[in-house]
């Protein structure tokens, strides 16, 4: 244990401290010129995310075998997120709004304004390789699973209302240009077409994927500046334990049952000790549900796993 803690310092110096110096600069812009979030958000849903996505998934030296066994690792993981933070919410006896946005807060890490850049930082040869079909079924999960949860917070009206829009709002997923780009992917890797060899596509595309990284931190930075989180106590403290701590915990039991070894076992710890996803506080505000629980889970976790992250590679890293 010695040997890992002296590693700490230069995985924090190489790893986490690039993407957090990213951070502090979205942070320190949008205090100078108040930048308008909604456009930053709307560039990454819109563009960088899925051109990354795309080319990824076109990429990426996984099989399809593979990559179906690590989406499904992945809702795996979700799920068993989901179970512990019910089970917590029910021994603490929270509400069942609370006990909702429990699940929200833990079930969904940021896979990828954080995941991408620390999992591509931590093992640049085998991260984004494997990552990119976490960040596809995270993606998919919570435009689908946890819009579902966010609406039946929020939602109002007799049950046919509330379920019609239910339904409506899990077809929106098939509009999401992320989903798309990834239905896209995966049908030409079934084909023989070289998508690559068309330079008119393929050069803006791997463009803009190549900028997912800075731009993704710089607007979450932007998003951390605008969040006046409350103290940490109830049901925030135990949602925080449980998505820095439960989450790689979870993580390392599932990779080991799943059989995954090696860098492919030590991305997927990796991913799944990220903070909450940002796209869960724009959901629960978006629906009226506890946003304020949501948003100060993503605030206080991305802070914290400035901490918990280093630790987290510093022993995976050891055991490589």
């Amino acid at each position: 244990m010695l040997s890992e803690l002296q590693n700490l310092a230069p995985i924090f110096r190489d790893v986490c401290l690039p993407i957090f110096l990213l951070v502090g600069m979205g942070w320190a812009i949008d205090r100078k010129f108040t930048l308008d979030l909604g456009s930053l958000v709307k560039l990454n849903i819109y563009l960088f995310v899925p051109a990354f996505l795309f080319v990824r998934v076109i990429q990426s030296p996984a099989s399809g075998s593979q990559g179906g066994t690590i989406c499904l690792f992945t809702c795996c993981v979700i799920g068993a997120m989901f179970v512990a933070s019910q089970l917590i919410g029910w021994l603490t006896r929270e509400s069942l709004p609370q006990r909702k946005a429990m699940a929200m807060s833990t079930m969904f890490y940021n896979a990828g304004n954080f995941g991408i850049p620390v999992t591509a930082l931590a093992f640049p040869e085998t991260g984004p390789s494997v990552h990119v079909w976490v960040l596809m079924t995270i993606n998919l999960a919570t435009f689908s699973i946890g819009m579902l949860i966010a609406r039946s917070q929020g939602a109002t009206g007799d049950g046919a209302d509330s379920a019609l829009k239910r339904l409506a709002g899990l077809l929106t997923i098939f509009k999401q240009p992320s989903i798309l780009c990834i239905i896209a992917a995966l049908l030409i890797n079934q084909t023989d077409f070289d998508v690559e060899s068309v330079n008119f596509v393929w050069k803006p595309v791997s463009f803009l994927a190549d900028a997912v990284i800075s731009f993704a931190l710089v607007t979450l930075g932007v998003q951390l500046s605008k969040t006046r989180p409350p103290a940490i106590k109830g049901h925030l403290a135990w949602a925080l334990g449980l998505r820095l701590v439960g989450g790689p915990i979870i993580a390392a039991g599932l990779a080991v049952l799943f059989g995954f070894t090696g860098e492919v076992a030590a991305v997927l710890i990796l991913g799944a000790s990220a903070p909450t996803a940002v796209n869960t506080a724009l959901l629960a505000h978006e629906f009226k549900a506890e946003g304020g629980i949501a948003a100060a889970t993503v605030f206080y976790s991305t802070l914290m796993s400035i901490v918990t992250v280093t630790i987290v590679i510093a022993v995976l890293k050891s055991g490589l």
